[in-house]
């Protein structure tokens, strides 16, 4: 066999960070084996199976290829997936309910299956005389971002997001002093002198109960997400928003409120 027909071996390892956006440590880890093993798993106690072209099919890809160039063994795992865990999660919002997939704490993959409102409930309402709001709204969006992209430290894109999210929620340009949105531009500032994602205030810090702290909100339209999806996208480096984050939330709620037709 000829030099050039000998088959290519690959000369870098596929790397977490090659194939989902995560960030850190975990982004320079090679994927495993195991790895891919438990995400499979955790997948088929969820769902009943794997997602097709899911985080556990890409993963499985990525192991195989790692197998066949000699930079992972059988058995393989990598440390953070160990420590932290590889696991989904579900989460019922109104209209919806959302799945997110983790490995050692960041989000690989994320799916949103939209669900009727109960209609009883609807026609009690209306036999009374009230008015159901189902709609999602921009507070409940971003609180559903907590559970979704809890655990990431906040950065410019997201307090650029949360910002655009807030100023849409109360109709008005300006920024309430101690409000969500100074919260997370505070917190982006700190994190951007802060090393270790260990020490970085995270989502969860800045979007728990963000329905109570905005001073007015509103049910997400398309228009809404259009703004906070822009805003993210322009203070990120990478032009990408982040799996999970607060733009994917405000889509995923404006197109299930589209979708009920709210």
């Amino acid at each position: 066999m000829s030099q050039e027909e000998q088959p290519h071996r690959p000369q870098e390892p596929v790397k977490y960070g090659d194939v989902f956006e995560v960030s850190g440590e975990l982004a320079d880890k090679p994927i495993a084996p195991e790895d891919a093993n438990m995400m499979q798993a955790a997948e088929t106690r969820v769902f009943g199976h794997t997602q097709k072209g899911g985080a556990a099919a890409v993963m499985q890809s990525a192991a195989t290829a790692n197998k066949r160039g000699g930079f992972v063994h059988p058995g393989d795992t990598t440390d953070l997936a160990v420590e932290r865990g590889v696991t989904v999660a579900q989460t019922d919002v109104p209209g919806a309910r959302v799945t997110t997939e983790f490995v050692g704490g960041q989000v690989v993959g994320q799916y949103v299956e939209p669900r009727p409102v109960a209609t009883a409930s609807a026609t009690a309402a209306e036999t009374l005389g009230l008015n159901l709001q189902s709609a999602i709204t921009i507070g409940e969006a971003l609180e559903a971002t907590v559970q979704t992209a809890g655990n990431k430290p906040v950065d410019q894109s997201d307090a650029a997001a949360i910002q655009a999210a807030e100023v849409r929620a109360s109709g008005t340009n300006v920024i309430a002093p101690g409000g969500i949105a100074a919260s997370a531009q505070s917190a982006a500032n700190h994190n951007a002198t802060v090393d270790r994602d260990e020490d970085k205030i995270k989502l969860i810090d800045v979007l728990a109960g963000a329905t109570g702290k905005l001073s007015a909100d509103k049910a997400v339209t398309r228009q809404d997400a259009e703004g906070v999806v822009s805003a993210e996208l322009r203070n990120n480096p990478n032009l990408s928003t982040h799996p999970g984050g607060v733009a994917a939330s405000v889509t995923a709620a404006a197109r299930l409120n589209q979708k009920a037709d709210m």
